[in-house]
């Protein structure tokens, strides 16, 4: 489904002032009746024609919390995730904590480095 256009939310405005069906209004400009509906019901309530910003839920973790976390991992790099939300009294899993440092620029050691074995199979 193709988002409607500023464009096309002004045309639907203009039709509907000037009197015209949304069946009609919907056939012309190849969107669903419901767009229509919905636009036109807004531009009533409201006098605007442009989407709304879309907005997400709430971080676990604000950039505040996330800027001492960084500060610190300076002090004790060898920390693991666990520990930091344990530290920090964070309510987020593991999983979600590793996705925040990445988007930080933190990363972790997988393990820890092993000698290979003279006998290993490969």
């Amino acid at each position: 489904m193709r988002a409607v256009t500023n464009e096309i939310r002004m045309k639907i405005i203009k039709h509907k002032n000037n009197g015209e069906t949304e069946e009609n209004i919907a056939k012309w400009l190849f969107i669903s009746k419901s767009s229509v509906t919905k636009i036109w019901g807004k531009f009533q309530k409201t006098g605007k024609i442009l989407p709304e910003a879309r907005t997400g839920r709430t971080p676990k973790v604000a950039e505040e919390e996330m800027s001492q976390v960084i500060e610190k991992l300076k002090e004790k790099p060898d920390m693991t995730i666990n520990e930091l939300i344990v530290e920090f009294n964070f309510d987020i899993t593991e999983s979600g904590m590793s996705k925040k440092l990445k988007k930080s620029g933190v990363t972790f050691k997988k393990r820890q480095p092993t000698q290979k074995s003279k006998n290993a199979k490969m």
